[in-house]
């Protein structure tokens, strides 16, 4: 499970920023995750309160917000979910495409109390 991985470089991101800009209380961690990015957000959910305890973010939220697997046709340009759609246009059947969003793993947001 390379979550556990993300989680506490993560962390120790969030805490090496919160020192460098004297920041004392965290409420609230938002995440953005693409659907194509093969990071299983229940996972990040499920490593998160173990990572945090005993560290500065012990009492901390965590927000995850999935980013959707977007892609535009090269051929009729229509914006598409890749998922949804099989990785076809839905309008032209066309496979080939360029991805637009997806495969990000973000820290969006710090919500400071």
């Amino acid at each position: 499970m390379h979550e556990l991985d993300i989680v506490i470089h993560i962390v120790k991101a969030v805490e090496d920023f919160a020192i460098d800009n004297r920041l004392t209380k965290i409420d609230t961690l938002v995440l953005q995750i693409g659907e194509l990015s093969g990071v299983i957000p229940g996972y990040i959910e499920a490593c998160y309160p173990a990572v945090v305890e005993g560290t500065s973010l012990q009492d901390t939220k965590l927000k995850i917000e999935i980013v959707p697997g977007n892609a535009l046709c090269k051929k009729c340009n229509k914006v598409f979910n890749l998922l949804q759609n099989d990785f076809e246009c839905p309008n032209c059947g066309l496979n080939e495409w360029d991805l637009l969003c997806g495969r990000e793993l973000v820290i969006k947001e710090l919500i400071a109390c």
